[in-house]
């Protein structure tokens, strides 16, 4: 039975997500670090009282977005833990990995919303940051950390501003243990800022509404968001569907256990629930930071992939993106495991971690919807890059995307950010002219598309020159394992990352870099991996695969012999491209 007519819900909820992508706005806006302003590594959102997720900044990161509700719980159990009770005026500093929080530089601030003295709501936003105090400059590319301690700075449901008065105290510890502290304190400023504009407008819309009708109108939503799922979940056919990947590791570990690391994923359908069962993931490192939060990584991975799978946007349209969406989903990971550590198992270098473990949910999925996946993605990589100027640290973020897998009818998306990354590139122009670093060769990858009746996406090939002496640390992916083929696609290609001397020497380095110093002119090349193709080659329209080589992404001797394809003069020669296919 709903509790309010559905055009008033309708409304409110527009209103609720104009609100959120206002917050998404200002904050970009206001910005100092490109991760931020550029990249749009950042989340928004609101929640009710309890962390039940109202709305959240579709521009956003899921990544980021997608945590806010596990925020404001731990939020709420530490400060009852502690007796603190929460007031007007409060602004809340959170980025504990085992609370809720995706790791450590993410960091949230949480604005609580009352009205006539009662707390209805919160208003979150949630933004990586450049770093926040580790071992080695940055806060990405930190492969090698022992524990959460060595991980950076942690706040736990710290308040920033107490009824409303800064707390001077906490923005002393921030600005003595921070590098490149103008721009991380600029951009936590902005989040508060941000956040402070969403509760605002919380408190005008329920204002307008009144209270009783904007939760009526939240909870038809959620149920309605909830039976959204439900009904797709049912669509499948009941039975289990197991998929298993691997990651890297650390291939240059003189201990095996910690190379190629399985992931595996068994969705369990019954009815309208659905049990996603990650027995079999390999055990955790204890001191390698690769493992992945349960809340804030693997849940958001196994949520989106879901979601996106089953309620893909461009069949059912604009969808409440709320807290009813993840109640059909029960997600079981073994304590102990790399999707379930025990704290203080390091968690810091989860980003790549987590993007397989979305790939693997998929090529699970994809036994029971085969129409609706995408055959295996070219994992993404994250690099920091610091040095310093006069005594002062500068340091830069960049995000080195990946592929997409074909697809159904599409061809997979080539040189873009894969599953719950969602990130933007930063313009080549941005990065010359904030940091000494040159970009010297930003381009697809040639002759490496995976064959398919859809091919694969391409990677790219990224070349940076160091201008002064610097420092850069590196996380990635993809370099042992192929992504995956599907319906008799071939696998995709593995990435590689070059270190070019000046005097022209190269050296080869593993997927996982930590922190490494280099001289003014050596270069690094990262060269991306490409998705896996979907579907038989030699079944490609042969127009497609002419439009390819006239674009140069492969050249006439692989379209004959990946695809069956004889060209002439560029054309198509179509009774000998039978002929070849037979």
């Amino acid at each position: 039975m709903t509790r309010i007519d559905p055009i008033t819900a309708a409304v409110i909820q527009g209103g609720l997500e104009n609100i959120a992508i206002e917050m998404g706005h200002k904050l970009m806006r206001m910005s100092y670090s490109s991760i931020i302003r550029e990249s749009e590594d950042f989340g928004a959102a609101l929640t009710d009282a309890t962390g039940r997720q109202m709305c959240e900044c579709k521009m956003s990161t899921p990544l980021q977005s997608g945590p806010i509700p596990g925020y404001v719980r731990n939020v709420l159990e530490v400060l009852e833990g502690r007796g603190d009770p929460i007031r007007p005026g409060d602004v809340i500093m959170h980025n504990d990995p085992y609370g809720g929080a995706s790791h450590g530089p993410d960091v949230a601030f949480c604005v609580p919303v009352f009205h006539k003295d009662a707390l209805i709501g919160w208003s979150v936003t949630t933004a990586h940051h450049l770093d926040i105090g580790a071992l080695s400059p940055g806060s990405c590319g930190i492969v090698d950390a022992v524990d959460t301690y060595a991980e950076g700075l942690q706040f736990k449901a710290i308040k920033v501003y107490d009824r409303g008065e800064k707390n001077e105290a906490v923005w002393h510890i921030l600005r003595a243990n921070i590098r490149a502290q103008e721009l991380v304190v600029g951009d936590m400023e902005a989040q508060i800022e941000a956040a402070r504009i969403g509760a605002a407008r919380f408190l005008a819309l329920v204002e307008g509404y009144g209270i009783d009708d904007v939760y009526a109108a939240f909870e038809d939503l959620m149920d309605y968001s909830e039976r959204l799922m439900r009904d797709a979940i049912r669509d499948l056919p009941d039975g289990d569907y197991t998929a298993t990947t691997h990651l890297d590791g650390y291939l240059d570990d003189p201990d095996p256990s910690r190379h190629h690391l399985p992931l595996v994923v068994t969705l369990k359908v019954r009815g309208d629930n659905l049990t996603v069962d990650l027995t079999g993931t390999a055990p955790q490192l204890p001191d390698k930071p690769v493992n992945m939060p349960l809340v804030g990584t693997v849940d958001c991975a196994v949520w989106l992939t879901i979601r996106s799978i089953l309620l893909d946007s461009a069949v059912y349209g604009p969808i409440p993106q709320n807290s009813g969406l993840t109640r059909p989903i029960e997600i079981v990971a073994p304590r102990g495991c790399m999707a379930n550590p025990i704290f203080p198992a390091p968690v810091i270098a989860r980003f790549c971690s987590g993007n397989q473990l979305a790939d693997t949910v998929m090529k699970a999925l994809a036994q029971a919807v085969p129409h609706q996946v995408s055959a295996g993605i070219g994992n993404l990589r994250v690099v920091a890059i610091s040095g310093l100027n006069e005594g002062n640290h500068w340091v830069h973020m960049e995000i080195m995307e990946g592929s997409y897998g074909g697809r159904y009818g599409m061809d997979g998306m080539d040189a873009v950010d894969t599953l719950y990354a969602n990130t933007r590139n930063n313009p080549v122009e941005d990065i010359e002219s904030h940091i000494p670093l040159r970009v010297d060769r930003y381009e697809l990858r040639e002759d490496r598309v995976a064959p398919g009746e859809w091919r694969g996406g391409i990677g790219t090939i990224r070349e940076f020159t160091f201008l002064d002496d610097a420092g850069f640390s590196l996380e990635g992916d993809g370099h042992a394992f192929k992504p995956w083929g599907f319906e008799g696609g071939a696998e995709g290609h593995v990435a590689s990352l070059t270190l070019r001397g000046i005097n022209g020497d190269e050296r080869a380095l593993p997927s996982k870099v930590p922190y490494c110093k280099v001289r003014a002119g050596e270069r690094l090349i990262s060269t991306g991996p490409c998705g896996g193709g979907y579907g038989i080659g030699f079944e490609r329209d042969p127009e497609a695969v002419a439009s390819d080589v006239a674009d140069e992404l492969i050249p006439a001797e692989t379209a004959l012999r990946d695809f069956g394809v004889v060209l002439v003069d560029g054309k198509v020669d179509h009774a000998a491209t039978a002929a070849a296919r037979a």
